[in-house]
């Protein structure tokens, strides 16, 4: 999305400034010494060329050893991998997880970055951004430059305009246009991107089409890059979901066309995370090319030429997850700004502006003409004089210049306009020897297999530079690239939090498609019944069509919230219909797993159905009620979609309150009963009540249970009892409750490992006491802004919201207790109610965590233009440090910097942040959303809940965000105590990682146990047997995760063979930090220090093989993906053998064990 035609504001008229800072121009390279004695030459020819033949024979066998054999562009799902020089290694310390892992050694951080720069934006003159960038003209004597100029058309699947109208209205047509253009002419190439568009493309295509687009694809023409579902945001995406949207589209892409990409094309994401870097390289990728960072960072990494680098992991001391980088230097993606540092004169070069286009002019009153021979020679000298500016800022004499802008390229004569004259200018430049330069149209691959030539062949590394087996002649760089500014004080973190309902639902929809998955391929794993396979089969479009609708919404302006309303909505609508399918297949699949029934599972009505349900697409889910007649009882049937049994207390709810608990073998359960709340100033109950329980699931397993109106001896549930604060109005006492009236000041609740104090005037968290005291003043607040869907823009800081009074109700049972505050505020319905609950466990996880939950209404005109937020005012000397998560799977360290304003110092949070003090006190909060974070001063936490902006902000969208939805934000806290001596209060660059506890916590959050409901009572005089499922042997250790297991290929999982690895298991294992040991270790019953073995994971299920793969399940080769045989051979034996931080992938065959 540039700035400069449709999209995202308004390109910067040219400066004619001078800069005070010329460039450092390349240095010149080595001279070819010539000797010309042409009596000796011509006499001795022959015996000469033999020498040195021979001569060159022997160097090259030498440097690079026995040749391979060449490989095709089209390759297979297999390919050699690049050779890289032997890394000293630094073995982790045996038996100990320790608080940050062994560090890269790395030439560059964005740390340090952040820690030189100054942030002054300076006036470049032509380059805004950048200096006025000169060179000496000898550059090039000794190795010619190489241009690629690469065709490239950016389309949004979602934008402005829904995928659908996208499609039909320009992006078909690009693609005929593609396949068209460069059929004529074999030296045009073109790059493409987004599955999504092509995916819908060939099934409309005709077969004449789809051959003459394989034989481009064939011959290099025309490269599909990235080659994922879409270009995905990289700030508000988990990892789980990063992995299902490239996976989606490379096997696609595989399996339709052959084809599988190594090169990552990411122009738009507004920033960019280290963890995409670690996912592609375990994906096979080879390089990435990066776009929209810092402007800052750009000119400080241009400046010293390291704009290409090898992006190395911060925790990865062994080289393994290095890949290349090129990062763009200018300001957009457009024309204007990727032919050089002038973007007046590169504008002069985008043919499409040509008049009788429907593309703007050019802002800069400098226009585009037709390519003539009586202009060429002027036209290409000015063209070639920004290519070789352009390359001084790389270290390299290989040149990188993408053609292309939004939803280019959409008929023949736009293109014929651009591969025409530029043909003209390129012919000129090829023939003129005297300009030491080659340019032509090129792909990616084209670009970066010239470079690494070029670098083999020439040293281009600095001095003392640590550098990359990889790559050689390149930095190496770790750290990420948040947040991001495009210009001035400009900082794009608004976008961290907007529209955070369907930031909410993305994440509902992940996890469970997540457990359906893992059903589906339980069930055709254990089921050795027809009706079984039938069932599973019958549910895959829908399953295809769900991780589509998750893929299509990781879109960089999907999840981003950056999108029109029309085009929000049918994201959500997109999302809300896979809901529903997944949620229909997991209540009948439940039958299968608990052998209730097998056959007709495909057409007839379940017998269950979700507890918790949506009535549409933007409507905040709802407890089904459960009606419990005499006589009768209800099951309710619950998932465990984690690698560990879980024991935990749930909540359903009743419509009567004097009901009892029993287990699947009839044994009675303690429970507890509270008045169901509702949203409202003074009639907080809706007459309806909560169960409470504590349940006992297996790993990945089920477990059934009974409510009724009484089982023989067994206990009611017994009712909490309620105390109340309220100034305003008098809330009745509901049936069967007692009440009494709050009369301190403070208020407390307490379970066996903490208490929690409560201001009763202000209804908000006062101090965690667990160990030792902790100061937790809870406060909300609100940012007055100017900012839009991108840029988050306050004006000062926030005030707090919160005034003496307003209603208050605090439950105390013996499983669960809650503090419910309905604030008064300046307004006559607040914007915002939250609880705050602890739960009774003397060893479960959920014991050690606080609960909050905030119910947000920022709707109407008295919020336009405001932020909400919730801070945590800790007694934590953190010194303004903190660490945030970046995707749900790694910590980046956060400092506040008093040289950038205050927007440029929030920072993405998906799912995790937390601050450190001296003495190792740590305060985490847990999401099961995305939204954005700060630490503005000493102790602080502050978190974005909502925003509610008027205004477009000049990026494109043309509107503010003004849809906000009622909806509710969980966190779930912690308060941690450091329980060693000292290894982990050493300050340190390194991101420390969340403890066990923590990691255990979040999975909690974010994987939720999964209840369903019969949808008939059943009499008291039928007892079912018990009924459980539990696949696994044993629980999986307690850091190792499984992302995913499925099975990739559903609609064709019947046409395989079933010897074949027709199914995937992806396992993470966490790094934790070893010195919050303590509470994270219960339930534990093995860590992954400890093998874990394939082959005897399942109890009913044999895994007969095991074949290391990618994490798109498309390699095989552990090189191709940075890892050494050794990993392969492992996988074989059946034996996985995890490093922390590290993500691993097989493909299993899988058969029922015989009985």
């Amino acid at each position: 999305m540039p700035f400069s035609s449709s999209r995202r504001g308004t390109s910067w008229s040219s400066s004619i400034l001078p800069s005070s800072n010329p460039h450092k121009s390349k240095a010149p390279r080595k001279g070819r010494k010539r000797a010309l004695v042409k009596d000796f030459i011509f006499s001795n020819f022959f015996a000469i060329g033999l020498v040195l033949s021979l001569s060159l024979f022997l160097l090259i066998l030498l440097r690079s050893g026995v040749p391979k054999p060449l490989s095709t562009r089209f390759r297979a799902t297999t390919r050699p991998s690049r050779s890289r020089k032997t890394v000293i290694r630094k073995p982790l310390p045996t038996g100990a997880n320790l608080s940050t892992l062994a560090g890269a050694a790395v030439d560059v951080t964005t740390k340090a970055l952040y820690d030189k720069i100054e942030f002054l934006d300076v006036d470049g003159g032509a380059w805004k951004q950048g200096w006025s960038v000169t060179y000496r003209g000898n550059e090039w004597d000794s190795e010619k430059l190489k241009v690629f100029v690469v065709p490239h058309s950016h389309n949004d699947p979602g934008w402005k305009l829904t995928v659908d109208e996208y499609y039909d209205r320009q992006s078909r047509h690009i693609l005929d246009t593609i396949v068209q253009t460069l059929s004529k002419d074999s030296r045009r190439k073109f790059i493409w991107e987004e599955m999504s568009y092509l995916e819908r493309w060939w099934r409309d295509a005709s077969d004449e089409m789809k051959e003459s687009f394989i034989n481009l694809v064939k011959n290099g023409q025309l490269e599909i890059v990235g080659g994922g579902w879409v270009m995905n945001d990289e700030a508000n995406s988990h990892y789980f979901a990063i992995i299902e949207q490239i996976a989606e589209g490379n096997m696609w892409l595989n399996d339709t066309i052959g084809f599988v990409p190594k090169n990552s094309w990411a122009i738009d994401p507004f920033g960019y995370s280290s963890t995409m870097a670690y996912l592609l390289r375990r994906m096979g990728f080879d390089n990435m090319l990066i776009q929209r960072t810092h402007y800052e960072l750009k000119k400080e990494l241009a400046w010293h030429k390291n704009l290409e680098y090898i992006w190395r992991q911060s925790w990865d001391a062994e080289e393994t997850t290095d890949i290349f980088v090129h990062m763009m230097p200018f300001y957009s993606y457009d024309i204007p700004h990727t032919c050089g540092p002038e973007p007046a004169i590169c504008c002069q070069f985008d043919f499409a502006r040509m008049s009788g286009f429907a593309y703007e002019q050019c802002p800069w009153g400098q226009y585009p003409v037709e390519t003539t021979q009586e202009n060429v020679q002027e036209r290409a000298l000015k063209l070639l004089d920004q290519y070789k500016k352009k390359s001084t800022l790389y270290r390299t004499n290989t040149l990188l210049v993408p053609l292309g802008d939004d939803f280019r390229y959409i008929n023949v004569e736009e293109a014929e306009a651009q591969f025409r004259n530029y043909q003209m200018l390129f012919d000129y430049i090829n023939s003129n020897p005297s300009l030491n330069a080659e340019a032509k149209f090129g792909t990616l691959e084209d670009y970066f297999v010239t470079l690494r030539e070029e670098a083999e062949r020439i040293n281009y590394s600095s001095p003392g530079e640590i550098g990359s087996g990889l790559v050689e002649g390149f930095p190496s760089l770790s750290g990420d690239f948040f947040t991001y500014a495009d210009r001035q004080q400009d900082y794009w973190s608004g976008y961290y939090v907007s529209r955070p309902f369907f930031k909410a639902v993305d994440r509902v929809l992940e996890q469970t498609l997540r457990a359906t998955e893992m059903m589906v391929a339980l069930i055709l794993g254990t089921c050795r019944r027809s009706h079984c396979e039938k069932f599973a089969m019958g549910f895959s479009y829908k399953l295809t069509a769900a991780r589509r609708n998750l893929a299509l919404f990781q879109h960089h302006d999907g999840v981003t919230g950056t999108a029109k309303d029309h085009v929000v909505m049918d994201y959500g609508m997109r999302m809300h219909t896979s809901l529903l399918d997944l949620q229909i297949f997991m209540s009948k699949a439940v039958e299968a797993l608990l052998g209730i029934r097998y056959d007709k599972l495909d057409h007839s009505p379940a017998q269950f159905e979700p507890a918790i349900v949506r009535s549409k697409y933007d409507a905040q889910p709802l407890h089904k009620v459960i009606s419990v007649r005499e006589g009768s009882y209800e099951s309710v049937a619950f998932f465990n979609p984690l690698e560990q049994t879980r024991e935990e207390v749930v909540m359903v709810v009743v419509d009567s309150p004097y009901v009892t608990v029993v287990d699947s073998n009839w044994t009675c359960v303690q429970s507890q009963i509270l008045p169901e709340l509702q949203y409202h100033s003074s009639k907080i109950f809706t007459g309806k009540h909560r169960l409470f329980w504590k349940v006992s699931v297996p790993a990945m397993g089920l477990e059934t249970y009974y409510i009724s109106t009484g089982f023989g001896e067994c206990e009611k549930a017994r009712p909490a009892k309620l105390k109340m604060f309220s100034k305003s109005s008098s809330v009745a006492c509901p049936t069967p409750y007692s009440c009494v009236e709050v009369e301190a000041d403070v208020t407390e609740i307490e379970n066996q490992h903490q208490k929690l104090t409560f201001d009763v005037k202000y209804g908000l968290l006062q101090k965690i006491i667990s160990s030792s005291p902790n100061t937790i003043n809870e406060e909300i607040g609100m940012y007055s802004s100017s900012g839009g869907a991108y840029l988050f823009m306050p004006h000062g800081d926030a005030q707090p919201i919160i005034e003496e009074g307003g209603q208050l109700l605090v439950s105390e049972g013996p499983l669960m207790q809650e503090v419910y505050s309905y604030p008064r505020t300046a307004w006559d319905k607040s914007p915002i109610s939250h609880s705050t609950r602890i739960y009774s466990g003397e060893s479960t996880v959920q014991g050690f965590a606080i609960e909050k939950e905030y119910h947000v209404e920022l709707l109407g005109r008295d919020f336009n233009d405001r932020e909400l937020i919730v801070r945590y005012k800790t007694d934590i000397d953190n010194k303004k440090i903190f660490y945030s998560d970046l995707n749900g799977f790694q910590m980046s360290r956060r400092e506040t910097y008093d040289k950038i304003p205050l927007q440029g110092n929030y920072y993405p949070m998906p799912y995790l942040a937390f601050i450190q003090g001296s003495n190792g006190q740590r305060f985490s909060v847990h999401s099961r959303q995305s939204l954005g974070v700060a630490s503005l001063k000493n102790g602080w936490l502050e978190i974005m809940l909502d925003r509610r902006l008027v205004r477009d902000d000049g990026r494109g969208l043309g509107q503010g965000v003004m849809d906000n939805r009622v909806m509710n934000v969980v966190f779930h806290l912690t308060m941690e105590a450091n329980v060693s001596a000292t290894s982990n209060l050493v300050p340190t660059p390194f991101p420390y990682s969340p403890s066990l506890l923590s990691h255990r916590v979040g999975s909690h959050l974010n994987y939720p146990i999964h209840a369903f409901v019969s949808k008939k009572p059943q009499d008291m005089s039928v007892k079912p047997p018990p009924r459980s499922f539990s696949p696994l042997a044993t629980p999986l250790p307690c850091d190792l995760h499984i992302v995913n297991f499925k099975v990739p290929k559903p609609l064709k999982f019947l046409q395989q063979p079933p010897e074949g690895p027709r199914f995937g298991l992806i396992l993470h294992r966490r790094h934790w930090d070893s010195s919050y040991c303590r509470k994270g270790r219960s339930q534990c019953t093995n860590l992954a220090d400890n093998t874990v073995n394939l082959f005897s994971m399942f109890k009913e299920l044999t895994v007969s093989k095991a074949k290391a793969t990618s994490l798109n399940l498309l390699h095989e080769d552990p090189e191709v993906m940075g890892f050494s045989e050794q990993f392969g051979d492992l996988a074989k034996e059946g034996n996985v053998a995890i490093s922390p931080m590290e993500i691993q992938a097989y493909r299993l065959e899988l058969r029922p064990q015989p009985q």
